[in-house]
Protein backbone atom coordinates (compact mmCIF):
# COMPACT_ATOMS: atom_id res chain seq x y z
CA UNK A 1 0.00 0.00 0.00
CA UNK A 2 1.41 3.31 -1.01
CA UNK A 3 2.31 5.73 1.42
CA UNK A 4 0.69 9.63 1.25
CA UNK A 5 3.97 10.94 3.07
CA UNK A 6 7.58 8.91 3.65
CA UNK A 7 10.53 10.48 5.48
CA UNK A 8 13.05 9.05 4.62
CA UNK A 9 17.47 8.98 5.82
CA UNK A 10 16.05 9.89 9.52
CA UNK A 11 16.76 8.59 12.92
CA UNK A 12 13.59 7.51 14.01
CA UNK A 13 13.28 6.94 17.42
CA UNK A 14 9.95 5.19 17.59
CA UNK A 15 9.41 4.34 21.99
CA UNK A 16 8.13 1.35 20.87
CA UNK A 17 9.93 -1.91 23.02
CA UNK A 18 9.25 -4.12 19.89
CA UNK A 19 10.87 -2.21 17.53
CA UNK A 20 12.86 0.85 18.57
CA UNK A 21 14.60 2.33 15.81
CA UNK A 22 14.06 2.82 12.15
CA UNK A 23 15.23 5.22 9.24
CA UNK A 24 12.31 5.59 7.10
CA UNK A 25 8.97 6.44 8.86
CA UNK A 26 5.67 6.28 6.30
CA UNK A 27 2.36 7.79 6.89
CA UNK A 28 -1.35 7.10 5.27
CA UNK A 29 -4.22 8.76 5.85
CA UNK A 30 -3.38 10.20 9.09
CA UNK A 31 -2.08 6.73 10.73
CA UNK A 32 1.55 5.54 10.63
CA UNK A 33 1.98 3.15 7.90
CA UNK A 34 5.33 1.17 8.11
CA UNK A 35 8.43 1.70 9.64
CA UNK A 36 11.49 1.31 6.79
CA UNK A 37 9.94 -1.16 4.68
CA UNK A 38 7.57 1.21 2.37
CA UNK A 39 5.58 1.64 -0.84
CA UNK A 40 5.81 4.59 -3.51
CA UNK A 41 3.23 5.95 -5.32
CA UNK A 42 2.60 8.52 -7.82
CA UNK A 43 1.19 10.90 -5.47
CA UNK A 44 3.52 10.41 -2.23
CA UNK A 45 5.03 12.69 -1.29
CA UNK A 46 8.89 11.75 -0.49
CA UNK A 47 11.09 13.95 2.21
CA UNK A 48 14.88 13.70 3.14
CA UNK A 49 15.32 14.49 6.40
CA UNK A 50 19.28 14.44 6.31
CA UNK A 51 19.40 12.47 9.52
CA UNK A 52 17.04 14.59 11.23
CA UNK A 53 16.06 13.08 14.93
CA UNK A 54 12.28 11.89 14.97
CA UNK A 55 10.08 10.94 17.94
CA UNK A 56 6.44 10.37 18.68
CA UNK A 57 4.72 13.58 19.61
CA UNK A 58 4.94 14.28 23.34
CA UNK A 59 2.54 13.68 26.30
CA UNK A 60 1.89 16.12 28.98
CA UNK A 61 -0.25 14.22 31.23
CA UNK A 62 -0.82 17.14 33.93
CA UNK A 63 -1.78 20.83 32.38
CA UNK A 64 -4.55 23.42 32.56
CA UNK A 65 -4.47 23.94 28.92
CA UNK A 66 -7.44 26.59 28.63
CA UNK A 67 -6.19 28.25 32.12
CA UNK A 68 -2.83 29.03 30.08
CA UNK A 69 -4.51 30.18 27.42
CA UNK A 70 -7.03 32.79 29.29
CA UNK A 71 -3.90 33.77 31.04
CA UNK A 72 -1.86 35.21 27.96
CA UNK A 73 -4.77 36.47 25.79
CA UNK A 74 -6.79 38.18 28.81
CA UNK A 75 -4.54 37.82 32.07
CA UNK A 76 -1.71 40.11 33.87
CA UNK A 77 1.41 37.29 33.77
CA UNK A 78 4.73 37.75 35.57
CA UNK A 79 7.26 34.97 36.66
CA UNK A 80 7.81 34.08 40.11
CA UNK A 81 11.20 35.93 39.87
CA UNK A 82 9.23 38.49 40.10
CA UNK A 83 9.84 40.49 43.87
CA UNK A 84 7.33 42.60 45.68
CA UNK A 85 7.62 45.96 44.37
CA UNK A 86 8.20 44.42 40.89
CA UNK A 87 5.05 42.91 41.29
CA UNK A 88 3.46 46.17 42.25
CA UNK A 89 4.67 48.12 39.26
CA UNK A 90 3.33 45.02 36.84
CA UNK A 91 -0.26 45.87 38.36
CA UNK A 92 0.26 49.20 38.34
CA UNK A 93 1.45 48.87 34.71
CA UNK A 94 -1.64 46.93 33.58
CA UNK A 95 -4.28 48.56 36.04
CA UNK A 96 -3.25 51.98 33.54
CA UNK A 97 -5.35 50.55 30.86
CA UNK A 98 -8.41 49.26 32.30
CA UNK A 99 -11.52 50.71 33.46
CA UNK A 100 -12.09 51.98 37.05
CA UNK A 101 -14.07 48.96 38.48
CA UNK A 102 -12.37 46.27 36.02
CA UNK A 103 -10.45 43.25 37.53
CA UNK A 104 -6.89 42.77 37.77
CA UNK A 105 -6.69 38.94 37.35
CA UNK A 106 -2.99 37.09 37.18
CA UNK A 107 -0.44 35.53 38.57
CA UNK A 108 2.37 33.99 39.34
CA UNK A 109 3.69 35.65 43.03
CA UNK A 110 6.50 32.78 44.54
CA UNK A 111 5.53 30.91 47.60
CA UNK A 112 8.92 32.36 49.14
CA UNK A 113 6.89 35.92 49.41
CA UNK A 114 4.01 34.37 51.37
CA UNK A 115 5.36 36.03 54.71
CA UNK A 116 5.51 39.31 53.10
CA UNK A 117 2.23 39.39 51.47
CA UNK A 118 0.53 38.72 54.51
CA UNK A 119 0.66 42.18 55.82
CA UNK A 120 -2.33 44.72 55.57
CA UNK A 121 -0.01 47.27 54.57
CA UNK A 122 0.94 44.95 51.48
CA UNK A 123 -2.50 45.12 50.43
CA UNK A 124 -2.96 48.57 50.90
CA UNK A 125 0.07 48.69 48.60
CA UNK A 126 -1.51 46.79 46.38
CA UNK A 127 -4.94 48.98 46.41
CA UNK A 128 -2.44 51.88 45.44
CA UNK A 129 -0.64 50.61 42.84
CA UNK A 130 -3.98 49.24 41.10
CA UNK A 131 -5.73 52.51 41.84
CA UNK A 132 -8.60 50.94 43.73
CA UNK A 133 -9.42 48.02 41.82
CA UNK A 134 -10.62 44.89 42.56
CA UNK A 135 -6.57 42.83 41.71
CA UNK A 136 -6.63 38.92 42.13
CA UNK A 137 -3.19 37.52 41.91
CA UNK A 138 -2.74 33.90 42.36
CA UNK A 139 1.22 32.80 43.75
CA UNK A 140 2.53 29.83 42.15
CA UNK A 141 0.92 26.90 42.85
CA UNK A 142 -1.94 28.29 41.88
CA UNK A 143 -3.56 27.58 45.18
CA UNK A 144 -3.55 30.53 46.70
CA UNK A 145 -4.62 34.38 46.33
CA UNK A 146 -3.78 37.72 47.35
CA UNK A 147 -6.08 40.15 47.00
CA UNK A 148 -6.76 43.67 46.93
CA UNK A 149 -9.80 45.60 49.32
CA UNK A 150 -11.76 46.23 46.62
CA UNK A 151 -11.50 42.44 45.97
CA UNK A 152 -12.49 41.30 49.46
CA UNK A 153 -15.46 43.88 48.76
CA UNK A 154 -16.99 42.00 45.96
CA UNK A 155 -16.22 38.58 47.43
CA UNK A 156 -18.29 39.67 50.45
CA UNK A 157 -15.00 38.88 52.70
CA UNK A 158 -14.38 40.86 55.64
CA UNK A 159 -13.55 40.55 59.41
CA UNK A 160 -16.39 38.60 60.54
CA UNK A 161 -16.31 36.14 57.81
CA UNK A 162 -15.22 32.51 58.88
CA UNK A 163 -12.77 30.37 57.53
CA UNK A 164 -14.82 27.97 54.61
CA UNK A 165 -13.80 24.17 55.07
CA UNK A 166 -10.66 23.35 53.31
CA UNK A 167 -9.32 27.08 53.35
CA UNK A 168 -7.95 29.83 55.36
CA UNK A 169 -8.88 33.36 55.60
CA UNK A 170 -5.15 34.98 56.41
CA UNK A 171 -6.17 37.70 59.29
CA UNK A 172 -3.99 40.27 61.10
CA UNK A 173 -2.99 38.79 64.54
CA UNK A 174 -3.51 42.23 66.41
CA UNK A 175 -7.12 43.05 64.37
CA UNK A 176 -8.88 40.23 62.78
CA UNK A 177 -8.67 42.09 59.55
CA UNK A 178 -7.57 40.02 56.47
CA UNK A 179 -4.16 40.82 55.29
CA UNK A 180 -5.30 39.82 51.54
CA UNK A 181 -4.05 36.64 51.17
CA UNK A 182 -6.68 33.89 51.03
CA UNK A 183 -5.36 30.14 50.78
CA UNK A 184 -6.84 27.43 49.04
CA UNK A 185 -10.88 27.63 49.21
CA UNK A 186 -10.55 30.70 51.29
CA UNK A 187 -10.31 32.13 47.98
CA UNK A 188 -12.77 31.03 45.71
CA UNK A 189 -15.35 33.66 47.06
CA UNK A 190 -13.03 35.73 44.60
CA UNK A 191 -12.95 33.70 41.64
CA UNK A 192 -16.97 33.39 41.68
CA UNK A 193 -16.65 37.58 41.92
CA UNK A 194 -14.74 37.21 39.00
CA UNK A 195 -16.53 35.23 36.57
CA UNK A 196 -20.02 37.72 38.05
CA UNK A 197 -18.12 40.66 36.35
CA UNK A 198 -15.95 39.70 33.59
CA UNK A 199 -17.09 36.53 32.56
CA UNK A 200 -15.22 35.37 29.57
CA UNK A 201 -17.88 34.51 26.24
CA UNK A 202 -18.17 30.70 24.86
CA UNK A 203 -16.12 32.41 21.77
CA UNK A 204 -13.16 33.57 23.98
CA UNK A 205 -13.31 29.92 25.87
CA UNK A 206 -12.61 28.80 22.23
CA UNK A 207 -10.03 30.83 21.72
CA UNK A 208 -8.33 30.20 25.26
CA UNK A 209 -8.23 26.63 24.93
CA UNK A 210 -7.03 27.35 20.89
CA UNK A 211 -4.21 29.50 22.06
CA UNK A 212 -3.03 27.05 24.62
CA UNK A 213 -2.99 24.08 22.09
CA UNK A 214 -0.96 26.00 19.75
CA UNK A 215 1.70 26.76 22.19
CA UNK A 216 1.67 22.83 22.99
CA UNK A 217 2.16 22.10 19.40
CA UNK A 218 5.39 24.57 19.34
CA UNK A 219 6.86 22.46 21.94
CA UNK A 220 6.16 18.88 19.87
CA UNK A 221 2.75 17.93 22.53
CA UNK A 222 0.20 16.45 20.49
CA UNK A 223 -2.02 14.41 23.54
CA UNK A 224 -2.65 15.98 26.89
CA UNK A 225 -4.55 15.59 29.37
CA UNK A 226 -6.20 18.98 31.32
CA UNK A 227 -6.31 18.24 35.24
CA UNK A 228 -9.44 19.92 35.86
CA UNK A 229 -12.52 21.53 33.70
CA UNK A 230 -14.96 23.41 33.57
CA UNK A 231 -18.23 23.30 31.47
CA UNK A 232 -17.25 26.21 29.86
CA UNK A 233 -14.09 23.63 29.02
CA UNK A 234 -15.95 21.06 27.71
CA UNK A 235 -17.96 23.44 25.39
CA UNK A 236 -14.88 24.85 23.92
CA UNK A 237 -13.13 21.37 23.48
CA UNK A 238 -16.19 19.71 21.81
CA UNK A 239 -16.80 23.22 19.63
CA UNK A 240 -12.80 22.88 18.62
CA UNK A 241 -13.25 19.53 17.10
CA UNK A 242 -16.46 20.31 15.43
CA UNK A 243 -15.17 22.82 14.07
CA UNK A 244 -11.40 20.21 12.83
CA UNK A 245 -9.68 22.80 14.77
CA UNK A 246 -9.05 20.19 17.33
CA UNK A 247 -5.45 19.26 16.33
CA UNK A 248 -4.28 16.82 19.56
CA UNK A 249 -6.03 14.16 22.20
CA UNK A 250 -7.22 15.52 25.33
CA UNK A 251 -8.49 13.92 28.63
CA UNK A 252 -10.27 15.78 30.80
CA UNK A 253 -10.87 15.73 34.20
CA UNK A 254 -14.24 16.44 35.76
CA UNK A 255 -13.54 17.93 39.23
CA UNK A 256 -15.55 16.23 41.84
CA UNK A 257 -14.50 19.35 44.40
CA UNK A 258 -13.28 22.03 43.68
CA UNK A 259 -10.94 24.32 46.60
CA UNK A 260 -9.18 26.47 43.57
CA UNK A 261 -11.26 27.53 40.76
CA UNK A 262 -14.85 28.33 41.71
CA UNK A 263 -16.08 26.15 39.00
CA UNK A 264 -20.18 24.85 38.68
CA UNK A 265 -21.42 22.41 38.18
CA UNK A 266 -18.73 19.72 40.18
CA UNK A 267 -19.30 17.01 41.27
CA UNK A 268 -21.99 14.43 40.24
CA UNK A 269 -23.80 16.99 38.37
CA UNK A 270 -20.27 17.06 36.24
CA UNK A 271 -20.22 13.66 35.63
CA UNK A 272 -23.83 13.16 34.69
CA UNK A 273 -23.29 15.58 31.70
CA UNK A 274 -19.09 14.85 31.14
CA UNK A 275 -20.47 12.83 28.42
CA UNK A 276 -22.35 14.98 25.85
CA UNK A 277 -19.14 16.75 25.19
CA UNK A 278 -17.36 14.08 23.61
CA UNK A 279 -15.70 13.30 20.19
CA UNK A 280 -13.22 12.31 18.04
CA UNK A 281 -10.12 13.74 20.02
CA UNK A 282 -11.47 14.97 23.32
CA UNK A 283 -12.17 11.94 25.67
CA UNK A 284 -13.55 13.74 28.92
CA UNK A 285 -12.58 10.30 30.87
CA UNK A 286 -11.50 11.03 34.37
CA UNK A 287 -12.68 12.59 36.85
CA UNK A 288 -10.30 14.62 39.63
CA UNK A 289 -10.29 14.99 42.67
CA UNK A 290 -7.67 17.36 45.53
CA UNK A 291 -6.87 15.53 48.18
CA UNK A 292 -4.82 17.85 49.68
CA UNK A 293 -3.18 21.46 48.92
CA UNK A 294 0.74 22.26 48.82
CA UNK A 295 3.27 22.13 51.23
CA UNK A 296 4.69 25.49 51.61
CA UNK A 297 1.37 26.99 52.89
CA UNK A 298 1.24 23.54 55.30
CA UNK A 299 -1.79 22.51 53.37
CA UNK A 300 -0.35 19.17 52.09
CA UNK A 301 -0.98 16.25 54.06
CA UNK A 302 1.78 14.43 55.85
CA UNK A 303 1.97 11.43 58.12
CA UNK A 304 5.05 13.56 60.05
CA UNK A 305 4.85 16.80 61.30
CA UNK A 306 5.94 19.99 59.49
CA UNK A 307 8.13 22.31 61.35
CA UNK A 308 6.44 24.34 64.41
CA UNK A 309 5.53 27.39 64.13
CA UNK A 310 3.22 30.38 65.69
CA UNK A 311 0.02 29.39 63.69
CA UNK A 312 0.15 25.51 64.07
CA UNK A 313 2.43 24.70 66.89
CA UNK A 314 4.70 21.48 67.04
CA UNK A 315 2.55 18.95 65.95
CA UNK A 316 1.00 20.03 63.00
CA UNK A 317 0.55 17.74 60.22
CA UNK A 318 -1.97 19.00 57.32
CA UNK A 319 -5.31 17.07 56.79
CA UNK A 320 -7.09 15.57 53.58
CA UNK A 321 -9.73 17.44 52.41
CA UNK A 322 -12.04 14.62 53.08
CA UNK A 323 -11.95 11.17 55.12
CA UNK A 324 -11.02 7.78 53.43
CA UNK A 325 -14.72 6.72 53.47
CA UNK A 326 -15.47 9.83 51.24
CA UNK A 327 -12.96 9.25 49.08
CA UNK A 328 -13.79 6.09 48.49
CA UNK A 329 -16.90 6.71 48.02
CA UNK A 330 -16.18 9.15 45.12
CA UNK A 331 -14.30 6.44 43.63
CA UNK A 332 -16.66 4.18 43.46
CA UNK A 333 -19.27 6.89 41.80
CA UNK A 334 -16.62 7.31 38.93
CA UNK A 335 -15.79 4.15 38.43
CA UNK A 336 -19.24 2.98 38.03
CA UNK A 337 -19.80 5.68 35.69
CA UNK A 338 -16.49 4.25 33.38
CA UNK A 339 -14.24 7.33 34.70
CA UNK A 340 -11.02 7.06 36.28
CA UNK A 341 -9.83 9.13 38.55
CA UNK A 342 -6.59 11.67 39.50
CA UNK A 343 -6.07 12.15 42.75
CA UNK A 344 -3.71 15.18 43.89
CA UNK A 345 -1.49 14.04 46.63
CA UNK A 346 1.59 16.59 47.64
CA UNK A 347 1.92 15.04 51.37
CA UNK A 348 2.52 11.51 51.89
CA UNK A 349 -0.39 10.97 54.05
CA UNK A 350 -2.59 11.87 50.78
CA UNK A 351 -0.34 9.38 48.74
CA UNK A 352 -1.40 6.46 51.24
CA UNK A 353 -5.16 7.52 51.73
CA UNK A 354 -5.13 7.71 47.77
CA UNK A 355 -3.54 4.26 47.98
CA UNK A 356 -5.96 2.66 50.20
CA UNK A 357 -9.15 4.01 48.55
CA UNK A 358 -7.72 2.18 45.27
CA UNK A 359 -7.00 -0.94 47.09
CA UNK A 360 -10.73 -1.30 48.30
CA UNK A 361 -11.27 -0.46 44.66
CA UNK A 362 -9.34 -3.27 42.99
CA UNK A 363 -10.70 -5.51 45.31
CA UNK A 364 -14.52 -4.42 44.52
CA UNK A 365 -13.91 -5.83 40.75
CA UNK A 366 -12.58 -2.73 39.66
CA UNK A 367 -9.75 -4.04 37.59
CA UNK A 368 -9.65 -1.64 34.51
CA UNK A 369 -10.14 1.82 35.88
CA UNK A 370 -7.06 3.90 35.97
CA UNK A 371 -5.80 5.80 38.95
CA UNK A 372 -3.19 8.57 38.76
CA UNK A 373 -1.67 10.18 41.68
CA UNK A 374 -1.07 13.39 40.65
CA UNK A 375 1.74 14.72 41.48
CA UNK A 376 3.22 12.59 44.90
CA UNK A 377 6.31 14.68 45.90
CA UNK A 378 6.77 13.04 48.59
CA UNK A 379 5.71 9.05 49.04
CA UNK A 380 6.64 6.77 52.42
CA UNK A 381 9.18 4.19 51.47
CA UNK A 382 6.61 1.69 52.34
CA UNK A 383 4.02 2.66 50.23
CA UNK A 384 6.33 2.91 47.27
CA UNK A 385 5.62 -0.92 45.73
CA UNK A 386 1.82 -0.39 46.14
CA UNK A 387 1.95 1.88 43.25
CA UNK A 388 2.85 -1.26 41.19
CA UNK A 389 1.60 -3.68 42.89
CA UNK A 390 -2.51 -1.32 42.64
CA UNK A 391 -1.80 -0.27 39.01
CA UNK A 392 -1.47 3.20 40.18
CA UNK A 393 -0.08 5.93 37.85
CA UNK A 394 2.59 8.46 39.12
CA UNK A 395 1.76 11.36 37.50
CA UNK A 396 5.18 13.61 37.87
CA UNK A 397 5.84 17.48 37.37
CA UNK A 398 9.32 17.59 37.25
CA UNK A 399 9.44 21.27 36.40
CA UNK A 400 8.13 21.98 40.00
CA UNK A 401 10.76 20.19 42.24
CA UNK A 402 14.02 20.41 40.70
CA UNK A 403 15.89 23.11 42.56
CA UNK A 404 14.21 26.35 42.39
CA UNK A 405 11.14 28.73 43.93
CA UNK A 406 9.03 25.91 45.52
CA UNK A 407 11.63 23.48 46.90
CA UNK A 408 13.05 26.42 48.95
CA UNK A 409 9.90 27.43 49.72
CA UNK A 410 9.04 23.63 50.80
CA UNK A 411 12.63 23.62 52.84
CA UNK A 412 11.03 26.25 54.81
CA UNK A 413 8.07 24.13 56.25
CA UNK A 414 9.42 20.85 56.69
CA UNK A 415 12.73 19.19 58.70
CA UNK A 416 15.66 19.48 56.32
CA UNK A 417 16.18 15.42 55.67
CA UNK A 418 12.80 15.08 54.43
CA UNK A 419 12.51 18.10 51.93
CA UNK A 420 15.49 16.72 50.30
CA UNK A 421 13.84 13.54 49.41
CA UNK A 422 11.16 14.59 47.09
CA UNK A 423 10.40 12.59 43.89
CA UNK A 424 11.46 9.37 44.57
CA UNK A 425 11.18 8.47 40.46
CA UNK A 426 13.99 5.81 40.17
CA UNK A 427 12.73 3.86 43.20
CA UNK A 428 8.72 4.41 41.73
CA UNK A 429 10.05 2.48 38.37
CA UNK A 430 11.79 0.12 40.00
CA UNK A 431 9.32 -1.25 42.23
CA UNK A 432 7.13 -1.07 38.48
CA UNK A 433 4.98 1.58 38.82
CA UNK A 434 4.04 3.40 35.57
CA UNK A 435 5.68 7.02 35.92
CA UNK A 436 4.33 9.66 33.74
CA UNK A 437 5.31 13.23 32.60
CA UNK A 438 3.15 16.22 33.15
CA UNK A 439 4.48 20.09 33.24
CA UNK A 440 1.28 21.67 35.17
CA UNK A 441 1.69 24.41 33.19
CA UNK A 442 0.63 27.32 33.67
CA UNK A 443 1.96 26.12 36.89
CA UNK A 444 5.27 25.31 34.97
CA UNK A 445 6.01 29.00 33.19
CA UNK A 446 5.94 26.71 30.48
CA UNK A 447 5.19 23.36 29.05
CA UNK A 448 8.65 22.63 27.43
CA UNK A 449 8.70 18.76 28.74
CA UNK A 450 12.78 19.21 27.61
CA UNK A 451 12.89 20.99 30.74
CA UNK A 452 11.81 18.04 32.99
CA UNK A 453 13.45 15.26 31.20
CA UNK A 454 16.57 17.15 31.96
CA UNK A 455 14.94 17.52 34.72
CA UNK A 456 14.41 14.03 35.54
CA UNK A 457 18.16 12.93 34.41
CA UNK A 458 20.28 15.21 36.05
CA UNK A 459 17.89 16.25 39.10
CA UNK A 460 19.18 19.86 39.11
CA UNK A 461 17.70 23.28 37.64
CA UNK A 462 17.87 22.81 33.83
CA UNK A 463 18.03 26.85 34.01
CA UNK A 464 21.02 27.01 36.00
CA UNK A 465 19.68 29.85 38.40
CA UNK A 466 19.82 27.26 41.42
CA UNK A 467 22.67 25.32 42.40
CA UNK A 468 22.39 21.66 43.63
CA UNK A 469 20.61 18.61 43.20
CA UNK A 470 18.07 17.53 44.82
CA UNK A 471 17.84 13.46 45.89
CA UNK A 472 20.64 12.61 42.86
CA UNK A 473 20.13 9.04 43.56
CA UNK A 474 16.38 9.19 42.48
CA UNK A 475 18.13 9.85 38.43
CA UNK A 476 16.16 7.95 35.70
CA UNK A 477 18.03 7.61 32.06
CA UNK A 478 17.15 9.64 29.32
CA UNK A 479 15.33 6.85 27.58
CA UNK A 480 12.71 6.18 30.73
CA UNK A 481 12.16 10.04 30.98
CA UNK A 482 11.48 10.82 27.29
CA UNK A 483 9.19 7.08 27.45
CA UNK A 484 7.60 9.05 30.72
CA UNK A 485 6.34 11.85 28.34
CA UNK A 486 5.29 9.82 25.54
CA UNK A 487 3.91 6.15 25.71
CA UNK A 488 3.87 6.10 29.41
CA UNK A 489 1.71 9.60 29.31
CA UNK A 490 -0.59 7.96 26.73
CA UNK A 491 -1.28 4.94 29.24
CA UNK A 492 -1.75 6.53 32.00
CA UNK A 493 -4.44 8.83 29.96
CA UNK A 494 -5.50 5.57 28.60
CA UNK A 495 -4.76 7.19 25.16
CA UNK A 496 -2.15 4.64 24.28
CA UNK A 497 -4.55 2.88 21.65
CA UNK A 498 -3.92 5.73 19.11
CA UNK A 499 -0.50 7.35 20.56
CA UNK A 500 2.70 7.86 22.30
CA UNK A 501 4.72 5.44 19.89
CA UNK A 502 5.17 5.26 16.19
CA UNK A 503 3.73 1.71 16.21
CA UNK A 504 1.85 1.09 12.88
CA UNK A 505 -1.64 1.63 12.86
CA UNK A 506 -1.41 4.60 15.63
CA UNK A 507 -2.23 8.27 14.82
CA UNK A 508 0.73 9.72 12.80
CA UNK A 509 1.58 12.30 16.08
CA UNK A 510 5.52 12.98 15.65
CA UNK A 511 7.88 15.71 16.02
CA UNK A 512 11.09 16.55 14.33
CA UNK A 513 14.29 18.09 16.57
CA UNK A 514 17.16 19.73 15.98
CA UNK A 515 19.28 17.68 17.61
CA UNK A 516 19.50 13.67 18.44
CA UNK A 517 19.18 14.15 22.74
CA UNK A 518 20.82 10.97 22.86
CA UNK A 519 24.08 12.46 21.47
CA UNK A 520 23.83 16.25 23.61
CA UNK A 521 24.62 16.25 26.76
CA UNK A 522 22.54 15.83 29.08
CA UNK A 523 22.89 19.43 30.47
CA UNK A 524 21.46 20.69 27.14
CA UNK A 525 18.40 18.46 26.83
CA UNK A 526 16.19 21.71 28.14
CA UNK A 527 17.82 23.58 24.82
CA UNK A 528 16.36 21.15 23.04
CA UNK A 529 13.88 22.79 19.90
CA UNK A 530 11.19 21.53 18.14
CA UNK A 531 11.16 22.17 14.55
CA UNK A 532 7.77 20.66 13.24
CA UNK A 533 4.86 19.14 15.34
CA UNK A 534 2.32 16.60 13.25
CA UNK A 535 -0.71 15.46 14.32
CA UNK A 536 -2.21 12.76 12.62
CA UNK A 537 -0.57 13.05 9.78
CA UNK A 538 -0.75 16.67 9.36
CA UNK A 539 1.71 19.47 10.15
CA UNK A 540 0.12 21.51 13.06
CA UNK A 541 3.66 23.56 13.76
CA UNK A 542 6.71 24.65 11.77
CA UNK A 543 9.46 26.81 13.48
Amino acid sequence: MAADLILTNATVYTVDPARPWATTLAVRDGRVLALDEVEVGPDTEVRDLGGAFVMPGLVDVHNHHALAGRAALFELTFGGDQGFEGILAAVRGWAANLGPDEWVVGGAWASTLVDTLTRVEARHALDEAAGGRPVALSDDSRHNKWVSTRALELAGITAATQDPDGGVIVRDPATGEPTGVLLEAAGVPVERAIRETGALTPEQHAGASHHGIGVLHSYGITAFQDAGVSVDILNALKTLDEQGRLHAWVVSSLLINDPIFGFDPIGRSLIEVGERYRTEHHRPDFVKIFLDGVPPTRTAAFLEPYLPDEAHGACFHGATTMPASELQGWLRVAAQAGLSAKIHCTGDAAVRATLDAVRALRTEGFADIKFQVAHGQFVHPDDLARFGELGVAADISPFLWVPGVIPTAIAGVLPAERAARMQPNRALLDTGALVAGGSDWPVSESPNAWEGIQGLVTRQDPTGAFDGALWPEQAITLAEAIEAFTLSGARAMGVDDVTGSLTPGKSADFVILDRNPFQSPVTDLAATTVTETWFAGQQVYAR
